[in-house]
């Protein structure tokens, strides 16, 4: 089995997670990605192989398109498909080299989607910006209003990625979202995180794959109050406003606060108020069972965990899916949104106060964390995978008809 990931954590980090699944199963798998993770890629026995990395306009030097990249890197993907003779491959929704090289081969090929199912339906909020769930026929109206403009910018992607698809010999799609595969979508979040909706025979909610590298435990803050982390996310917030404004707002409050700079060191020196210990790194596989409230950005991976460990989340999006998720967490009832132009001392502190002293957050937190132990959510991930390797490759045009369900474990 060859899997390929973006090398960012929060999608190289549950890919690896199925590697690890699928590994138990007695499957050879190989993992393709940044070769930063080549090491913990290979001390879980898995075979590492180094993907593609290509630094696109504007923001690298070769002057290449997204899409441009992604003809090079499948054509630089190639050899390593037809040298492995994979019997499935999975590729991450943001991987597409793996993904059609596969489809060249001829090999069944599954999409890996980190997060919450991003593809839009008509009554539903535009994916991505945050919006909650519309409670009113109205809302659900100004939605399929609003959805429409979207489709032009879907249109467009579909006609780049089929301009993709006639460069490398493939036939093009009449449909969008191409990207994701229609024999195979694994959707690893929560159940809980994802709105009502009909869903496509192919998309399956699995819930969260998690996995981190190997990490000391720290020293927490000494006494008995409730334990509060700040976990920034690692790409986000450079400023480290987030950071700066909780140990600030939780300076007096009757809380130990435990908070990491993610070894992405402050531009400025940080505030260490007597009841906080603030530490270069965390981990969260390993800390969060021992929190109450996790304050974070609101990145996929760190709020999961955060849920699986039963802590209330106070979520304060920086950027992208992150308005999403927070917006989900907090439709879901286990947690408190934090909007990006509201966070400051005071309004985080307030946020914290919320998610401590209402009853229903943290009992919905623990109810996720219940769900999160009683469902293995990589056997369940990599069972499928191994159904689609049993049933072979789709072929084009072959229907996917939407159901009005979706197969996720536990209803």
């Amino acid at each position: 089995m060859l899997l390929g990931a973006f090398g960012d954590p929060g999608h190289a980090f549950p890919m690896i997670a199925l590697g690890h699944a699928l590994a138990a199963r007695g499957h050879d798998v190989t993992v393709q990605t940044w070769d930063r993770w080549r090491a913990p890629i290979e001390a879980e026995e898995l075979t590492f192989a180094a993907a593609p990395e290509y630094h696109v306009f504007p923001s690298g030097p070769e002057p290449l398109d997204f899409y441009e990249a992604v003809v090079h890197a499948t054509r630089d993907t190639l050899p390593l498909v037809a040298a492995l003779e994979p019997n499935v491959v999975v590729a991450d929704i943001l991987t597409l080299a793996p993904a059609l090289a596969a489809e060249i081969e001829g090999v069944p090929c599954a999409t890996l989607i980190p997060h919450v199912f991003p593809e839009g339906e008509p009554g539903l909020p535009i994916y991505s910006l945050g919006a909650r769930l519309p409670r009113t026929a109205a809302g659900r109206a100004f939605w399929r209003r609003a959805g429409r403009p979207l489709e032009h910018g879907l249109q467009l992607g579909r006609a780049q990625l089929n301009d993709v698809r006639t460069r490398l010999g493939l036939p093009t799609l009449d449909y969008t979202h191409g990207g994701t595969s229609r024999e195979l979508a694994l959707v690893a979040t929560f159940p809980q995180l994802e709105y009502p909706r009909s869903w496509p025979s192919y998309a399956h909610v699995v819930g969260p794959l998690m996995w981190e590298p190997p990490a000391a435990d720290v020293e927490l803050p000494p006494g008995d109050l409730p334990l509060v982390l700040v976990a920034p996310s690692t790409a986000q917030d450079p400023s480290h406003r987030m950071l700066h404004a909780a140990l600030r707002g939780l300076a007096d409050a009757p809380v130990r606060v435990l908070a990491t700079w993610n070894r992405r060191l402050p531009p400025r020196s940080l505030p260490v108020p007597a009841n906080a210990r603030v530490v270069d790194w965390v981990s969260y596989a390993r800390t969060m069972p021992l929190c109450d409230v996790i304050v974070c950005h609101a990145g996929h991976g760190t709020l999961v965990r955060a849920l699986s460990s039963g802590c209330a989340v106070v979520a304060c999006p920086a950027i992208g899916d992150m308005n999403e998720n927070a917006a989900r967490v907090a439709w879901a009832g286990a947690g408190v949104r934090v909007p990006q132009r509201f966070i400051s001392p005071r309004p985080l502190r307030l946020a914290v106060e919320q998610a401590l002293e209402e009853p229903s957050i943290r009992g919905r937190a623990r109810e996720l964390a219940d769900w999160s132990s009683a469902h293995d959510t990589g056997a369940a991930a990599a069972a499928l995978v191994e159904e689609l390797a049993i049933r072979g490759p789709m072929r084009l045009g072959q229907p996917t008809m939407p159901t009005s369900h979706v197969d996720i474990l536990g209803g």
